[in-house]
């Protein structure tokens, strides 16, 4: 296959390239680099199967030759990045949807989405499956995030029922791994960072919202695997071990085994408004029809983790 990668520089984008190229297919990775880093591909450069054009996919896109799959992963991903450009934000998930399916659509390209777990808001039920609609604040500072990817879903759906363009969504729950970056915001980075460093891991409230951590190869497995069934409604893709922020900052103390303390603040800032109580995937779906379940135990992937960030502090 020859495959469209747009945000192929970024946390995510780098490592499905990698895949991509591990398992013999050719990738053209697409970045403005607003958010992504050209280092994370830098080892792909100069690769036979590998090229890189920076551009903009809010702007028309024209990539020359055949294109057998689109997989849409250009976007701001972090509050603090969605807050700082929340512009660019709403229109990567617009515009830039609209752009990457036209062109599938003239390709005659399967195409796949990235969602995220933000289309559930603040949920009100736990797990989330596919089927809730969500609660999400649409004029929230966080809304420029989760309107544009619910209707990038809508879009998507949109062009596969009037065009019969072949669609997949991914739902993409809360996700760590190397390459990501430290000052992105996301209590990973933060976290490590701070444990690394010797200072105070900062728990915001009282620690008791959750979480559900997957290391990104156990997504990178599992985005494949969808781009390659006949699923093409939503999946959630996500680790159902659920866990609280707090017992999540015990758990980087001890596997960096830092002498940092915890502290608890109290947020001040939008980064905060409508930020989700629980979260945690329900992947019944992704069993059933993907045959995929995470691999990675929290202690390994927030080892490997750490290795990577200890040169980066």
């Amino acid at each position: 296959m020859r495959v469209l990668i747009t945000g192929a520089a970024g946390f995510l984008g780098s490592h499905l390239s990698d895949r991509f190229i591990a398992e013999g297919h050719t990738v053209v990775g697409m970045d403005n680099l607003i958010t992504g880093n050209i280092d994370n591909i830098a080892h792909l450069m100069g690769h036979e199967r590998f090229s890189f054009m920076k551009h903009d996919v809010s702007n028309y896109i024209y990539v020359p030759g055949e294109i057998d799959a689109v997989l849409h992963f250009a976007s701001p991903a972090s509050p603090n990045d969605y807050l700082e450009h929340p512009i660019p934000t709403l229109k990567v998930g617009s515009l830039g949807t609209h752009n990457t399916l036209g062109l599938a659509k003239v390709k005659g390209a399967r195409y796949l989405l990235a969602s995220t777990s933000e289309v559930y808001g603040d949920p009100q039920v736990n797990p989330q499956p596919e089927t809730y609609w969500g609660n999400v604040n649409p004029i929230g500072p966080r809304g420029v995030y989760d309107e544009a990817k619910r209707f990038a879903e809508a879009m998507t759906l949109a062009y596969q029922r009037f065009h019969g363009l072949e669609t997949r969504i991914v739902r993409i729950f809360n996700t760590y791994g190397p390459r990501m970056r430290l000052n992105d915001g996301r209590v990973v980075p933060n976290f490590i960072h701070q444990a690394l460093t010797g200072k105070p891991l900062t728990v915001y409230g009282d620690g008791s919202q959750t979480r559900a951590f997957q290391y990104y190869s156990d997504l990178v497995e599992g985005i494949y695997r969808l781009l390659h069934s006949n699923e093409d409604l939503p999946v959630n893709i996500g680790n159902p071990n659920e866990m609280t922020i707090l017992d999540f900052a015990h758990a980087v103390v001890e596997i960096a085994r830092s002498d940092s303390e915890i502290v608890f603040v109290q947020p001040k800032d939008d980064r905060f408004t409508d930020d989700p109580k629980q979260r945690r995937p329900d992947i019944t779906k992704a069993k059933q029809v993907l045959d995929w379940e995470p691999q990675v135990a929290l202690a390994d992937g927030l080892a490997q983790t750490l290795d990577f960030f200890r040169d980066k502090v």
